[in-house]
């Protein structure tokens, strides 16, 4: 997948200009996503595969960019949750490897 992170937000929320300060906002918010949900599912995630981290991280991301961030958690509470049950579930077979 060409194209830096940053790159795919930007496409992800339609931004098609070159702006050096909306670029190092979004790096924020981006880096500011990824450690609340790090936290949230208990464990660092991979955001580099289009998968389900990185659509939380995008929508994240869009909510802050409109000032609505009090709204993410009630708006995705269903996917947070099956967030965390699933790093859970991938920290518990590990553990079973191993026994």
């Amino acid at each position: 997948m060409a194209g830096t992170m940053l790159d795919h937000l930007k496409n992800y929320l339609d931004i098609t200009y070159e702006d050096a300060q909306v670029d190092k906002k979004l790096s924020g918010i981006m880096e500011r996503g990824k450690a609340y949900l790090d936290n949230v599912a208990g464990g660092e995630l991979d955001y580099d595969d289009d998968n389900i981290p990185r659509q939380l991280l995008f929508d994240y991301c869009r909510y802050a960019r409109n000032n609505v961030l009090e709204m993410f958690e009630e708006n995705f509470k269903a996917e947070l949750i099956a967030l965390r049950i699933g790093v859970q579930t991938d920290d518990y077979a590990k553990q079973q490897e191993y026994i």
